[in-house]
């Protein structure tokens, strides 16, 4: 009896494994993007008459634009939910976007003193060519990477908040009480408070783009998996 359950435990891995593998076509499509975007950062590079001083920089950039883009078309949206559902999710993904938004600094007061200013940053790939808008009363800076990865975990948020939609206490409480959720903007409050000038800043603005792209990475995996929401179905 013991020797048959094992069996089938071993067997429903396996099963699990060869499911989430991905097949010779993907890996092929993967191969060719990642060798398309190599020479696009070189293009970028050689355009600007520049080389990059931090390589890996570039890495993290691409890594988030490639996991947010693959979430954004690949992650289904479940169906099957009425209206109001829907519409309390999409405010609590829209506001947990905002939020994201607002710790990160793309959104943030202007200065009144100041004429409206819009430029391109030329940030290395994937966190740009950003587009940065400074005006009297609001800043804006759009950087790729984080766009697209704040895009990518709002609609996280929506689908995790869909499936515990049981009642709205029990969607707000499993969606708080998940480190998932809270990760991203507890590690940026963290950069905020010990991010402070000079030698000390600047350490923490290296160290920044090595947690955020950690804690994005975790967070998407945790939010897929989302335990602690799954379970209140």
């Amino acid at each position: 009896m013991a020797t048959s359950t094992i069996t089938e435990h071993v067997s429903d891995l396996v099963t699990s494994v060869r499911e989430a593998a991905p097949s010779l076509r993907t890996l092929g499509i993967a191969a060719f993007v990642l060798n398309l975007q190599l020479v696009a950062v070189v293009g970028y590079y050689a355009a600007l008459g520049s080389f990059p001083s931090t390589p890996r920089y570039v890495a993290y950039g691409l890594i988030w634009v490639n996991v947010s883009v693959l979430v954004l078309w690949k992650v289904q949206i479940p169906s099957g939910y009425g209206f109001e559902t829907r519409r309390r999710a999409l405010t609590i993904a829209a506001s947990y976007f905002a939020l994201l938004a607002f710790f990160a600094g793309l959104v943030a007061t202007g200065v009144p003193d100041h004429a409206v200013n819009t430029r391109i940053a030329w940030l290395p790939p994937g966190w740009g060519p950003a587009l940065v808008h400074a005006g009297p009363w609001l800043t804006v800076i759009v950087m790729p990477a984080y766009v697209l990865g704040y895009l990518a975990l709002a609609k996280l948020i929506y689908i995790a908040v869909l499936e515990a939609s049981g009642s709205l206490a029990a969607g707000i409480l499993g969606l708080f009480s998940c480190i998932s959720c809270t990760l991203p903007i507890l590690a940026m409050i963290g950069s905020a408070i010990f991010g402070g000038t000079g030698l000390l800043a600047a350490t923490a603005l290296d160290a920044s783009y090595d947690l955020s792209t950690a804690v994005f990475l975790i967070t998407v995996a945790l939010l897929l998996w989302r335990p602690g929401i799954r379970g209140r179905r």
